[in-house]
């Protein structure tokens, strides 16, 4: 689905992302972890198309994606969501989400400025997908409510919902846990695991170690710019020089 093949990114002297390779298989769940600063935002940013690598190569269902804006991207079957969630204001659940199906949208601006019958017809069904959506990541109740006004979890499964209204084979997913409780977080666990249930692909930057280790079938550790490890679980648990880099722990520490 998703290969990255020695990919650097460097900003003046800083190298953000150095030399890193890994695949992503169809209908996996792949979690790319590490400290603060490790570039995992970078490389987020560098496969969604908001940045161009300094080298390397990435390509997306085998088609070279180096120097594809992020529209262009999105158009070939990836979405995502940020780490700070970005919602419109003033405007619904329903209507945050039916945003997210411009992509497959026909209608352009003069056809909804006239309000042509081809125009409305294509809105219903957005509508309809779009509520479908929210009833799948069950906050349908929710649907006629002022997307900022929600919780916080319910906030990040409207995001969500809105990254599935593009159809994405591909759900790039940027700290989906991040300031959310407990018990959110066993909700947006949940949730993932639907999506992949759904044959979509998911790649997620995450700090809970906890959410990690529970849904990923792979993961990548990230250490300043580097890839470190890449492993089940259960083995990256257990690798020494992630205790070392990761958790700033010694061996013997943590033993």
């Amino acid at each position: 689905m998703l290969e990255l093949k020695k990919v650097h990114k460097n900003f003046g002297g800083l190298h953000a992302v150095n030399d890193v390779s890994f695949k992503v298989e169809p209908g996996t769940i792949k979690a790319v972890i590490g400290p603060n600063g490790a570039g995992k935002t970078t490389l987020f940013n560098l496969i969604a198309g908001g940045l161009e690598p300094s080298s390397g190569t990435i390509t997306f269902k085998g088609r070279d994606i180096q120097g594809f804006k992020p529209h262009r991207v999105a158009g070939l079957g990836m979405a995502r969501t940020f780490q700070n969630i970005k919602l419109f204001h003033s405007m619904t659940a329903l209507e945050n989400v039916m945003l997210g199906r411009h992509i497959r949208s026909r209608s352009g601006f003069l056809s909804g400025m006239f309000n042509l019958p081809w125009t409305w017809k294509e809105e219903k069904k957005i509508r309809t997908k779009s509520m479908q959506l929210l009833e799948l990541l069950e906050i349908d109740q929710y649907a006629n409510v002022d997307a900022t006004s929600l919780a916080f979890g319910q906030q990040r499964a409207v995001e969500m919902a809105r990254a599935l209204a593009m159809e994405p084979e591909l759900l790039l997913l940027d700290e989906p846990a991040a300031g959310l409780n407990i018990y959110e977080t066993a909700e947006v666990a949940r949730l993932i695991g639907r999506i992949r249930d759904m044959g979509i692909t998911v790649l997620l930057v995450e700090h809970d170690m906890s959410l990690v280790m529970d849904i990923s079938d792979e993961i990548v550790v990230l250490s300043f710019g580097e890839k470190i490890a890449e492993d089940v679980p259960e083995a990256i648990q257990n690798n020494p020089d992630v205790i070392k880099i990761y958790l700033g722990e010694d061996e013997e520490a943590a033993a």
